[in-house]
């Protein structure tokens, strides 16, 4: 291809990496502005990383062998000859941060973030390239107490979104890094029994990290996996006692869950709880959050051993979730509630004071001002095309009495004429109980 083909060659955005246009933001402003509300009642507060990480800081969390690190990431070698990624989770990052800027000497921790994530994987609906999550971390508490707080935040999220009847809560406890050690030796015993019915990816999880042969979705497995010993039944006393105090919590709480003792996180600075909301709103059964407790990761990543439990939900995935079951509430669909419409050049100056007027008077007010002139007729159409509740009419009439002219664009009401003193009265009590975008 010559140089000139290139040049006229149409650039569009990276397979898997999509652009969020005007008409999708106010439904991710809404639920980003849902989210930050609920963690300031819980009293989290916002920590936010680059995107950017030394790759060996993914390596020492998430694992050289796992599918991420060898198959997912975004990973270059810079101009300094340093090797960077592009994250693909967020804990490693606040981790990683916490530890750097002394977060977690002698003190506690309630931490949450939202940003962009990357991963090379197929695209499909509701899973890209470049996705977004929030997430939650907390550290420096070792009580099924912190366990039980970020569960019920995030149901209360559900319940705030309208969704706390499509999703199920799954819990299960993976036990001390010891209890988990003798039971692998167990499963990989019972699964080399069984090697002829394990597929490609078992078998070769089945040297690495067996325990995540029980979360394969492949259903020909199924029957086998059904079969294999359980963790619950082989766990340490602390962590039954801990799982246990979990569940009354939940239980007074009033929140209702299924224990799925094939939950599990194949690393293992994982251990006791986990847990994931899950829904099939989506069709298949798919994931909307999932958490649970890590007090391996500071240690592996060079800190002192510290406690820690959180969990990561994918935007996407919600906001389809939300789009798919009509819970988008009309404040989240980012409607304009007056266009100010001058009806010829002599009216676009007041009409532009008028809207500053009312944006001083109403400041949740959504206005907007036709400007590029046009014929009445065309001005109208872009009055109604805009969206707008209202259209606030100038002309010569207007402009000589200081009124304006108040026309309803999705009502079959009859327009009024009012003095523009008494508007920004009137536009209150017509908005009124009418939330503003």
């Amino acid at each position: 291809m010559s140089k000139s083909d290139t040049s006229q060659k149409k650039i569009q955005a990276i397979r898997g990496m999509n652009d969020l246009l005007p008409e999708q933001s106010p439904l991710w402003q809404y639920f980003e502005g849902q989210v930050r509300a609920l963690m300031g009642r819980y009293g989290y507060d916002e920590i936010r990383t680059p995107v950017v990480e030394q790759t060996a800081l993914f390596k020492r969390s998430i694992g050289e062998v796992t599918d991420i690190v060898e198959k997912e990431m975004y990973t270059f070698d810079d101009r300094n000859g340093d090797s960077l990624t592009l994250r693909p989770e967020g804990t490693a990052s606040c981790v990683r941060a916490a530890m750097e800027h002394g977060l977690l000497h002698n003190q506690t921790q309630r931490l949450w973030y939202q940003g962009p994530m990357f991963r090379h994987e197929r695209p499909q609906k509701g899973r890209y390239r470049q996705f977004h999550q929030i997430g939650v971390e907390t550290f420096g508490l070792e009580g099924p107490d912190i366990d039980a707080e970020v569960i019920l935040l995030s149901a209360r999220l559900w319940q705030q979104l309208g969704l706390d009847k499509h999703v199920t809560l799954e819990l299960n406890s993976l036990g001390s890094s010891a209890a988990r050690a003798a039971y692998r030796d167990l499963l990989v015993a019972y699964f080399e029994q069984h090697a002829e019915a394990l597929d490609e990816d078992s078998q070769r999880r089945l040297g690495s990290n067996p325990m995540r042969i029980l979360d394969s979705k492949n259903p020909a497995m199924a029957e086998v996996i059904e079969g294999a010993p359980k963790l619950m039944d082989h766990l340490d006393e602390e962590s039954r006692e801990h799982f246990e105090r979990l569940c009354a919590m939940l239980d007074a709480a009033g929140i209702a869950y299924v224990i799925n003792p094939r939950l599990v996180r194949g690393l293992d600075y994982y251990g006791r709880t986990v847990f994931e909301w899950t829904t099939t709103a989506l069709g298949s059964q798919g994931t909307v959050c999932a958490g649970g407790r890590y007090d391996g990761l500071v240690e592996q990543l060079g800190g002192k051993p510290t406690p820690a439990v959180g969990f990561a939900m994918g935007i996407e995935r919600l906001i389809l979730l939300l789009e798919t079951l009509e819970l988008v509430p009309d404040e989240a669909r980012g409607a304009l509630d007056v266009y100010l419409l001058p009806m010829d050049e002599a009216a676009t100056g007041p009409a532009l004071l008028l809207g500053e007027r009312l944006r001083e008077a109403l400041p949740q007010l959504r206005a907007q001002l036709h400007c590029g002139g046009g014929s009445f007729k065309s001005r109208m159409k872009k009055a109604d095309k805009s969206g707008a509740r209202l259209a606030l009419l100038l002309g010569e009439d207007e402009l000589a009495d200081g009124s304006v002219t108040l026309k309803f664009l999705r009502e079959e009401r009859e327009q009024q004429r009012l003095p523009r003193a008494e508007l920004a009265d009137t536009l209150t009590s017509l908005l009124d109980g009418e939330p503003l975008a």
